[in-house]
């Protein structure tokens, strides 16, 4: 009788075996994500604190530099095509380090502008590349491991940066802030030179012009494919500000329930993401992306429901209702996050990948800006309309991403890495 040989920690972890041999990457990765959680919530606190502006004038300029920045990807993404993800990646966290070094000297609205509308540009940038730093650090068996990876160091990031950031913030006074943003800066010009220092295996993309046909803006909108997928993804675009917008106000204004209560929430999904992502993605390995991607919003909307509910549910059975739900949602995230990245990539054409990861990240960019304000407007006519409504869009995707699953017409437009058709 003989027995099955051990299964390594990586694989019962999840993580992909080609992760030692790009450290540079996920040191990049985790350090970005580090930066970005340092200076989320504080940004318009920072200047608050250290100019003499109006908080109306502060939000005003920080609005208007986002606004601004919507069109970043569209830029990105035919440098990407033509440079390779890499070096515009680095050259986008560079852009970022500058951008808050000049946080340091911004007093005035303009330059708040200014700094504020560099900083949006490098991280738009940076996401946007993103995608195509995993397609050239993973072979095609192991990608959905690798955005798994991706998605816990960001979340890891994120959730010690913002515990840093709330520490400095608490404790430093304004010479904490600064402090806090100078750091900010130091983390994206450390991440930006180890993407400059990193060689992945895959060879650079050939910097010629892609042939006729192949490349523009005009060949990703004619794709139906792949804009049939930007546009189901619209239902985690919404659904993912849910924690940033309706969490804390559904807690405190409709269950009437303290706000560390919203805080607990918060933490419990950070924690989950972080500690369940690769496990279950190592699990859901077997499923088409399609399928995991499908699942992942029918939870979201199972999720939605609950939330929806719990204003006329009795007292005794809120709190129970809301780490359910909570669980659910968390749950929904880890399923869907490494598919819906490896349908961003495998639906999209080698010859114009740039171009349509950034039309995806415009979607994110787009429906981040819209969401607060619709969300808060439902939101006044009544606590459930918002949850109906991400519930709706919710159900709504499940059947789209199932369309993905027929065969492409012609097959070859939407390749694997080997050269052969992906299995969406």
């Amino acid at each position: 009788m003989t027995t099955a040989p051990p299964v390594p920690l990586r694989d019962r972890l999840g993580l992909p075996a080609s992760a030692g041999r790009h450290r540079r990457l996920v040191g990049a990765h985790l350090i970005d994500s580090l930066g970005t959680g340092l200076v989320l919530a504080f940004t318009l606190v920072y200047f608050a604190r250290t100019t003499s502006l109006s908080l109306t004038a502060i939000g005003a300029a920080v609005s208007a530099a986002r606004l601004l920045a919507l069109p970043t990807a569209l830029g990105v993404g035919p440098l990407i095509d033509r440079c390779g993800a890499r070096p515009v990646a680095a050259a986008a966290n560079v852009l970022s380090a500058l951008a808050y070094a000049g946080f340091l000297l911004a007093d005035r609205v303009w330059p708040i502008v200014l700094v504020c509308l560099l900083a949006q540009v490098g991280q738009a940038g940076y996401w946007t590349a993103a995608t195509g730093l995993v397609v050239l650090a993973s072979p095609p068996a192991e990608r959905t491991r690798w955005f798994a990876l991706v998605s816990t160091l960001r979340n890891t990031g994120l959730g010690v940066g913002g515990a840093l950031g709330a520490l400095l913030v608490g404790d430093g006074g304004t010479g904490g802030l600064r402090l806090l943003v100078a750091l900010n800066a130091a983390s994206y010009l450390a991440a930006g030179l180890l993407l400059a220092a990193w060689r992945p295996d895959s060879p650079p993309p050939s910097t010629a012009p892609p042939g006729p046909g192949e490349g523009g803006y005009r060949a990703v909108l004619a794709d139906r494919r792949y804009l049939l997928m930007v546009a189901a993804n619209l239902a985690f675009v919404l659904s993912s500000m849910a924690l940033a917008v309706l969490v804390a106000l559904h807690v405190t204004q409709a269950l009437h329930l303290s706000a560390s209560v919203a805080g607990a929430l918060l933490v419990l999904n950070g924690v989950q993401v972080v500690v369940t992502q690769s496990p279950v993605s190592r699990l859901l390995e077997g499923v088409r992306p399609t399928r995991a991607v499908a699942a992942g919003s029918a939870l979201n909307a199972l999720a939605f429901a609950v939330f929806a509910v719990l204003p006329g549910a009795p007292g005794r059975v809120v709190g129970t209702g809301l780490v359910a739900a909570m669980l659910v949602y968390n749950l929904a995230e880890t399923v869907a996050t490494p598919g819906r990245e490896e349908l961003s990539v495998a639906l999209a054409h080698p010859a114009r990948r740039g171009r349509c990861l950034a039309v995806n990240q415009l979607s994110w960019s787009i429906g981040q800006a819209l969401a607060p304000g619709l969300l808060t407007l439902l939101f006044v006519h009544g606590p459930a309309w918002p949850w109906l409504f991400l519930l709706a869009v919710s159900l709504a995707a499940v059947p789209a991403f199932l369309h993905l699953e027929r065969p492409a017409a012609p097959v070859s437009d939407i390749p694997s890495e080997t050269g052969t058709p992906a299995r969406v």
